[in-house]
């Protein structure tokens, strides 16, 4: 069987992506070391599904039509910086979002729901919805990474609508990952 890695996630406007990378900027500029995710592959990742068999896309296709069923297009701002696990060990630095915040865990929540009655893995964290905008693989100046995280800590972008939920394949590179999309699914409702 061959397999593919894959995830479900939606992606992020240029103009979004373009203030990501303003904010990715200003923590270069302040000193902070980190490898930064490109603009184009800053995405918002709903569920992460590891290697899965090629035949499985249009049954994950399905759970995420079902899943979105109920639920109306988001409304969503990117800004607030946080870093995963830990500001003491920060690997990974991370963009948060207002708007429809509490849809959109309602949503991946019974995305998760219908993948699992699909026969896949539920997840065991909770969800956290950002977006990951850089990796650090040693600790950074602690001040630095402080400071930056408190100039960034107010910027918002413009409002946008997450309108398609899209299956991804990854390939990982030694350049880094090269997204595709298996399947793109829009919302039925509109406003």
């Amino acid at each position: 069987m061959e397999k593919i890695r894959a995830f479900i996630a939606f992606h992020l406007p240029p103009d979004v992506r373009e203030h990501i990378e303003k904010i990715q900027n200003s923590f270069l500029d302040r000193g902070v070391r980190m490898r930064r995710v490109r603009s184009e592959n800053i995405h918002l990742t709903l569920k992460f599904l590891g290697d899965i068999e090629k035949k499985h896309i249009e049954t994950i296709a399905g759970a995420m039509t079902e899943s979105m069923k109920d639920f109306l297009p988001l409304h969503l701002s990117a800004g607030g910086i946080g870093v995963f696990p830990n500001i003491r060990k920060p690997r990974i630095l991370w963009c948060g979002l207002k708007g429809d915040t509490h849809e959109l865990i309602r949503l991946q929540k019974n995305l998760e729901n219908h993948l699992e009655a699909s026969g896949f893995e539920k997840e065991k964290r909770p969800f956290k919805a950002h977006m990951t905008i850089a990796r650090m693989k040693e600790s950074p100046n602690p001040q630095h990474l402080r400071k930056a995280m408190e100039e960034s800590a107010n910027l918002f972008s413009s409002p946008f609508c997450a309108d398609e939920m899209i299956l991804w394949q990854s390939r990982l590179r030694p350049s880094g990952p090269v997204y595709s999309r298996l399947q793109t699914i829009g919302f039925t409702n509109r406003y």
